[in-house]
């Protein structure tokens, strides 16, 4: 596991860490989702997030204040409550708090019925975890997914972010979501930022959280420094 820093643009510190999945030669997650298949899927799942918790135990998240944000498969939980047993004996043997824990799914990946991820996202939230929709705007049906789940975080996707500074279009739509999310009381990531310049223009918009090279690239086995403020 990588991690990289979602930055709290206000205090200068991570508001949490986010767990990225790396092949053993450091290959990114493409090469590693890419042999994923529905007779691995649960066991990938699995052990994906027994290795977030203890890699970033390992790192030393205890000794900060940061949250932890995983990625999980929906298609990969065949009973929320059953799929989460373990996770929660890794994490409570370790004492990392359930509200310490955020996860993400993505509106790109197959998940099945609504009903099925509604009835993860209820379970998890029950439990205490906060609950993630990465790559908003990249795909065709993320305002529903919104409207459907009621997520307490929304993650945009990079593609809204990039030359943010210098393209008016981007700017109107990524205003319109901060409007939203504020009247929804949903917290907004900014992820994939790149240059002090796409920065600037997200705080100018009000987005208080941050992810991306700029601030710092994703390191395995570590959580990284913040490069920049």
């Amino acid at each position: 596991m990588a991690y990289q820093p979602i930055v709290d643009v206000e205090l200068g510190r991570p508001f949490a860490y986010e767990a990225l999945v790396r092949g053993v030669d450091g290959s990114g997650a493409l090469s590693v989702l890419s042999c994923v298949n529905e007779t691995n899927r649960y066991a990938f799942d699995q052990a994906c997030r027994v290795m977030a918790i203890q890699g970033a135990l390992s790192a030393g998240l205890l000794n900060t204040d940061a949250r932890l944000s995983i990625n999980f498969l929906p298609n990969a939980v065949y009973s929320p409550l059953a799929c989460i047993q373990l996770m929660l004996r890794t994490a409570g043997q370790a004492g990392l708090p359930r509200d310490r824990l955020i996860f993400e799914f993505t509106e790109n990946e197959q998940m099945g019925s609504p009903q099925h991820v509604m009835s993860i996202i209820e379970t998890y939230k029950k439990i205490g975890f906060a609950i993630a929709i990465d790559d908003f705007g990249a795909g065709h049906s993320g305002l529903d997914m919104f409207a459907r789940f009621a997520p307490d975080e929304v993650k945009l996707d990079m593609s809204l972010i990039r030359g943010i500074d210098t393209d008016v279009l981007r700017r109107a739509i990524v205003r319109s979501v901060v409007s939203m999310c504020e009247e929804l009381n949903t917290l907004l990531i900014a992820e994939g930022i790149e240059t002090e310049a796409e920065a600037y223009a997200l705080r100018q918009l009000g987005i208080r959280f941050h992810q991306g090279f700029w601030y710092a690239k994703p390191e395995i086995g570590r959580l990284p420094d913040i490069i920049q403020q």
